[in-house]
């Protein structure tokens, strides 16, 4: 009579665990290979970014980001780049909901035009919006010197982002589930609320997040249109060159350390937000 041994408690958990994480020979290289080139891309750069803002030790930073000129610059880029953000949300999902259910003449045309301030540099972006909306404005509007001009501008160059994050998820979605729930009594509202609205999260967030990191960090559009007028239209990029021309390095970093650490907690907070809608829906 043969006795089948049985194994321990929780070792076929173990191996099954173990084979699902380890990596083959290749796989090995190509995320070592990934992680180096993200290193020296990203990772590298930011910490150098932080040790150079700690150069000049605590003193430095803490006067740099109190400073009236640079504090008014961190006020109106942050300032702005909220608003143009919430803007895009809503009429960036406007736009990309037309773009994938409705069908008329042009479409192809305007998916075009969308996505023209990904492709246009930036200082030819500023050159076009100054010609339309400068002092020699054809339509009699001039927003030139302004902080109407930093709105303007920060809302060209993030249009399409959440057109571009949104409009696949809506691709995907069937149109036959809003139909079912419309059969079975849902309002419109109700439907947005417990259907779309928890699908298109995490694309309105993604779309959100790089159109705020795109406007706190916006330079090229600004420079014609703004004028750059200290604690009026001067926004953190361009505080951060004069701070480099100056030989100030210290200080540029210290700002640049700042709008990273905006932008993080910007991040999360949307992520986090994403999450609560997705619970509730």
């Amino acid at each position: 009579m043969t006795t089948e041994i049985q194994p321990a408690p929780g070792a076929t958990r173990k191996r099954r665990v173990r084979s699902a994480t380890s990596l083959t020979r290749s796989s090995g290289i190509g995320l070592g290979l990934a992680v180096t080139w993200f290193s020296l891309l990203v990772l590298i750069p930011l910490a150098l970014v932080v040790i150079q803002s700690a150069d000049g030790g605590w003193q430095t930073f803490r006067d740099t980001l109190t400073n009236s000129q640079t504090a008014a610059a961190l006020r109106l880029t942050v300032t702005q780049a909220l608003i143009v953000t919430l803007v895009n949300v809503v009429f960036g999902t406007l736009i990309a909901w037309v773009l994938v259910r409705d069908h008329f003449w042009g479409k192809r045309i305007l998916e075009v035009i969308i996505d023209i301030p990904f492709a246009l540099p930036t200082i030819v972006a500023g050159l076009v919006l100054l010609s339309l909306y400068g002092p020699d404005s054809p339509i009699g509007i001039n927003v030139a010197n302004t902080e109407r001009s930093v709105f303007l501008a920060l809302l060209f160059v993030t249009l399409p982002f959440v057109v571009r994050t949104v409009e696949p998820v809506l691709l995907e979605l069937d149109p036959e589930v809003e139909e079912a729930a419309a059969s079975l009594g849902a309002s419109r509202f109700t439907t947005l609320r417990r259907i779309l609205l928890p699908a298109l999260a995490p694309a309105i967030t993604a779309g959100a997040a790089l159109s705020f990191a795109r406007g706190i960090s916006e330079y090229g559009s600004l420079v014609l249109l703004s004028g750059n007028l200290p604690n009026k239209t001067e926004v953190a990029s361009v505080r951060i060159l004069t701070y480099i021309e100056n030989g100030n390095e210290a200080a540029a970093a210290s700002v640049a350390v700042l709008l990273l650490g905006v932008a993080l907690i910007a991040i999360i907070l949307l992520q986090v937000l994403t999450s609560v809608v997705s619970k509730r829906a």
